[in-house]
């Protein structure tokens, strides 16, 4: 499992005696390639899918209280469009958000059934650099390429 992320020597031993909390995408990126997917690293990501959820989570709940808030009736016709604008496209990343909600949850039950970092499709190694930038990746960068490009041709 060759990798072409350049690893930080300096933190070439730091996994061994951090904890998970203390861990940084750093020291699990300077993490040697025969611990690719150790429980070390799932535990890791797990944390890292969690934290996201529960953040998306807190912004859903002041998504609602903001469009509770702004329901006052406004008599300017250009006000009321801004503030209707302004909920749509706060709508719409709630709905993006939702989405991506979704894939968190199939992530964790991937690394509950041990398939996390593993490409879906070819059943190749992702990359730690990959799952750090994108931590619900379940193709590795040429499956989603392949992918990508027969969406563009032949469409959805």
């Amino acid at each position: 499992m060759p990798s072409s992320i350049q690893k930080d020597p300096t933190r070439a031993d730091n996994w061994k005696s951090l904890s998970i909390e203390q861990m940084t995408d750093q020291d699990v990126l300077a993490m040697p390639d025969s611990e690719y997917m150790s429980d070390l690293q799932l535990a890791y990501f797990r944390r890292k899918l969690s934290q996201l959820k529960a953040d998306m989570l807190a912004n859903a709940g002041e998504t609602t209280e903001h469009l509770r808030e702004d329901t006052v009736v406004v008599p300017d016709p250009a006000d009321r469009a801004t503030i209707e604008e302004e909920h749509a496209l706060e709508l719409r990343t709630r709905d993006r958000e939702r989405k991506l909600l979704k894939k968190i949850e199939q992530a964790i039950a991937r690394i509950d059934a041990g398939d996390y970092g593993y490409c879906e499709e070819t059943g190749e190694v992702i990359g730690v650099g990959r799952l750090m930038a994108r931590p619900t990746a379940s193709l590795s960068l040429e499956a989603q390429q392949r992918r990508e490009l027969k969406q563009k041709m032949f469409g959805d």
